[in-house]
C-alpha cells in the first residue's frame, strides 16, 4: 500500500511518495537505466564479432540503406566500387558528411559506369526518410547506363627509328592482329588496359626487349557511342646476343652450360628461347636452379646474356610415390651420377614398381657438344602386362640424340628379347631381335607445357631381323601428330586433335618381339579403357599384341570463366577411337567418349575425365598429369 499526498504546484498535480513508495520507485529507475545502458551491448552481441588479428571487433552498424537498381552488368562495379558503399559503415558519420556523399554521388557513378563503357548514364539519387526513430534512412540509387561504347576504329603506330624492315611491320601486324579489343566490341577500362599490356608483351618478346608504349588515346564519340583507340609502341634498338656470362659453375664445366643453352652469338633477342635455355639447363639434371637475363646496359649488336646457376650435387637419390589410374600405385628409386670419373657421362639408374610394369635399368649418356649431339647407351629389364599377358623383357640400346629448341633427333642399335606375340594361346615362344631405329620430333606450340595453339608430329622408322630359331627380316614405322586449334579469342575455347598409327612389316610367321607390337587403351590413347585392352582379340576375353595400330581423339578445351577473369580451370569433352589388328582390313575401331577438368597446376596440365568405352560398355575415370610430345 502506497500512501500519497497532493500538493499543488506551479498548477501541475505532483505526487509524493511515501519514504516507502520512494525507494520501490528509486528501485525500479535504477533498474531501467541498467537495462539501457546494458541494451547496446546486448544488440551488439547479436551481430557476429569479426576476428583482426588476435582480437574480435564488433562490426559497425551502417548509418543508412542503400538501395541499388541498375544491370547486373554495371551493378557489381558499382556495389564494390562505389563511395557511399565504402563509407555507409563508417559509425560516426555526420549529417554534413552524408549529404555530401549523397551530392557526388552522380559523378561517382557516372567515373564508374565509364570505366565499363556507359558515357550517358542517366542516374537519379534520392533519400528515402526512416518509416520510424529505430529505422536508418535509404538512399535510392536509380542508375540507367544507356547504350554501350564500342571501338569504331584501332590505330597502332610502331616508332621503329632508323629500322624499317619487313621483319619490323610483320610484328606490327601481327599485334594488330592478335589485338583482343577489336572493332565492334564494347569498350572498358580493363580490356583497354589488358590489350595494351598484351601489345607490350608481345613488342618486348622479340628484337625488341626495351620496347615501351610511347602513348595511347581514346577518342569517346558520346553521340554516336563510338571509341576510336589509338596506341603508339616505342621499338627502341634491336638487341642481338652477345657473350655468355656464366657465374656458379664449380664442379661442371662453363661449357657445358653453353652447350644446353644453345644460345648462338648474334642471334636477335627471343623472350621463348631464353626461357627455354633456362628450362633445359635445368632439365639436363646437372643445375638445381637457372636464371638466364638479358644484359640491357650493353651494346644492343653484342648485348651480354648473363647465366646463373646453382650445380646440383654430384649424386643424388630420389624416392618416388605416385599413382595414376591405369596402373594403380607407383614406387620408384632414382639414382644419378652427374659426372662419372674419368669420362664426364652421367649415369642414372632407376627402378619403378607398379600394378602393371616392374622395371629396373640403367642409362648413361655423354655431354652435349656444340652442336648438342650426345651419345648414350641403356639396358633395361622390365615385366610388364601386354595384353593379357604378363611379359619378361630385356632392351639393350646405343646410339646418339640431339635435342633442339623445336625438334628432336635420335638414331640408335636397339636389340630387343621378349615373349613372342601369337594368337596361338600353346605357345610361349621367346623372340630376339635387333634392329636399327631413326626417331624425329617436331614441334611448334605456343606455350610449353600449357600449349593453346601449334602442332606436333613426331616419326619413327626402323629395320632389323628376328634371329634365334629362325631369321626374318621386319620394318617398323610409327607416326604421330597432335594438334590444338583455337576458336576466336583464348576464352572461347579450342579444339584439341591426336592421331597415332603404326605398322611391324614383316612375314606372316616371323616371331616378332611383343615389345615390338603395339597395343592400346588407357589415360594417352584411347580413354574408357584401360591401358593394352584394345590389342589383338584372342578366344575368350584375352588380348595380344598386333601389328597395326590406328589411334584418333578429338577433344573440345573450354577455359572456365569467373566474373570476366579467364581461371586456371577447363573443361572438355571427347571422342576417342582405337583400333589394333594383324592386318589393315581387320582394323575394327572402339570408341571412348566422355568428359573431363583441365587444371593448370603449378607442375603442369592435370587432367581428369570420366569416358564410357564402346562397344564394351565400362565407365572409366582416367588421371593424367603433364604435357609431352
Amino acid at each position: 500500500m502506497i500512501c500519497e499526498t497532493t500538493i499543488p504546484w506551479a498548477g501541475v498535480g505532483v505526487l509524493l511518495p511515501s519514504r516507502l513508495a520512494l525507494g520501490r520507485l528509486r528501485l525500479r529507475l535504477c533498474s531501467l537505466c541498467a537495462l539501457a545502458m546494458l541494451w547496446p551491448l546486448f544488440v551488439m552481441a547479436q551481430v557476429p564479432p569479426v576476428k583482426v588479428g588476435d582480437s574480435l571487433v564488433q562490426p559497425a552498424v551502417p548509418p543508412f540503406e542503400i538501395r541499388l537498381n541498375a544491370p547486373e552488368s554495371v551493378r557489381q562495379v558499382l556495389q564494390k566500387h562505389l563511395e557511399l558503399e565504402r563509407f555507409r559503415a563508417l559509425p560516426d558519420l555526420t549529417g554534413s558528411e552524408l549529404s555530401r556523399l549523397i551530392q557526388e554521388a552522380p559523378k561517382n557513378i557516372k567515373e564508374l559506369v565509364a570505366t565499363l563503357g556507359y558515357f550517358s548514364p542517366v542516374i537519379q539519387v534520392d533519400i528515402l526518410p526512416a518509416s520510424d526513430p529505430l529505422a536508418r534512412p535509404t538512399v535510392k540509387l536509380e542508375v540507367d547506363p544507356g547504350e554501350p561504347t564500342r571501338v569504331a576504329l584501332l590505330e597502332i603506330v610502331m616508332t621503329q627509328g632508323s629500322d624499317t624492315s619487313v621483319k619490323s611491320e610483320m610484328r606490327r601486324k601481327e599485334i594488330e592482329d592478335q589485338w583482343s579489343l577489336v572493332e565492334g566490341a564494347q569498350f572498358t577500362q580493363t580490356d583497354w588496359t589488358e590489350a595494351k599490356d598484351k601489345a607490350l608483351r608481345q613488342l618486348v618478346s622479340h628484337r625488341f626487349p626495351a620496347g615501351r608504349i610511347a602513348s595511347s588515346e581514346v577518342d569517346i564519340d558520346t553521340e554516336r557511342h563510338t571509341a576510336h583507340l589509338k596506341l603508339s609502341l616505342e621499338t627502341g634498338a634491336i638487341y642481338r646476343y652477345g657473350a655468355l656470362v656464366i657465374a656458379g659453375t664449380s664442379r661442371y664445366s662453363k661449357e657445358l652450360v653453353t652447350n644446353l643453352a644453345q644460345l648462338p652469338t648474334g642471334s636477335e633477342y627471343d623472350q621463348s628461347a631464353l626461357v627455354q635455355a633456362q628450362q633445359r639447363l635445368l632439365d639436363s639434371g646437372y643445375f638445381d636452379s637457372a636464371q638466364v637475363t638479358l644484359d640491357l646496359k650493353g651494346n644492343p649488336q653484342e648485348a651480354p646474356i648473363r647465366i646463373h646457376v646453382v650445380e646440383a650435387p654430384l649424386q643424388k637419390m630420389v624416392l618416388g610415390i605416385g599413382a595414376s589410374t591405369d596402373s594403380g600405385a607407383r614406387l620408384s628409386a632414382t639414382h644419378s651420377y652427374h659426372q662419372l670419373p674419368g669420362i664426364r657421362w652421367r649415369a642414372v639408374s632407376k627402378l619403378s614398381i607398379d600394378r602393371d610394369i616392374q622395371s629396373i635399368g640403367s642409362e648413361f649418356t655423354s655431354q652435349p657438344d656444340t652442336d648438342h649431339w650426345q651419345w648414350a647407351g641403356s639396358a633395361q629389364f622390365q615385366t610388364q602386362r601386354v595384353g593379357s599377358f604378363d611379359v619378361a623383357s630385356q632392351r639393350l640400346r646405343s646410339g646418339r640424340a640431339q635435342t633442339g629448341v623445336v625438334s628432336d633427333q635420335n638414331y640408335y642399335l636397339q636389340y630387343d628379347r621378349a615373349r613372342a606375340a601369337t594368337s596361338d594361346l600353346l605357345q610361349s615362344d621367346v623372340a630376339e631381335s635387333l634392329s636399327f631405329n631413326y626417331a624425329y620430333t617436331l614441334r611448334h606450340f605456343d606455350s610449353v607445357p600449357f600449349p593453346s595453339s601449334g602442332w606436333g608430329l613426331g616419326l619413327e622408322v626402323g629395320g632389323g631381323s628376328t634371329f634365334g630359331a629362325s631369321q626374318d627380316p621386319y620394318g617398323r614405322v610409327m607416326a604421330r601428330a597432335q594438334a590444338y586449334v583455337p576458336y576466336g579469342v583464348a576464352r572461347a575455347g579450342r579444339l584439341a586433335l591426336r592421331a597415332q598409327m603404326g605398322a611391324v612389316l614383316a612375314a606372316q610367321d616371323a616371331g616378332i618381339p611383343s615389345t615390338q607390337l603395339f597395343v592400346t587403351g588407357g589415360d594417352t590413347s584411347v580413354r574408357g579403357f584401360g591401358r593394352g585392352e584394345i590389342g589383338l582379340d584372342l578366344p575368350g576375353t584375352l588380348v595380344t599384341a598386333g601389328r597395326y595400330l590406328a589411334v584418333g581423339s578429338a577433344e573440345w578445351q573450354r577455359p572456365w570463366v569467373d566474373k570476366g577473369v579467364v581461371t586456371e580451370w577447363e573443361s572438355a569433352v571427347f571422342v576417342d577411337a582405337g583400333a589394333v589388328a594383324n592386318t589393315p582390313h581387320e582394323l575394327q575401331p572402339r570408341f571412348g567418349l566422355g568428359a573431363g577438368v583441365r587444371w593448370k597446376s603449378p607442375v603442369g596440365p592435370l587432367q581428369i575425365d570420366l569416358a564410357y568405352g564402346a562397344p564394351r560398355g565400362h565407365l572409366h575415370l582416367h588421371m593424367n598429369l603433364g604435357f609431352t610430345f
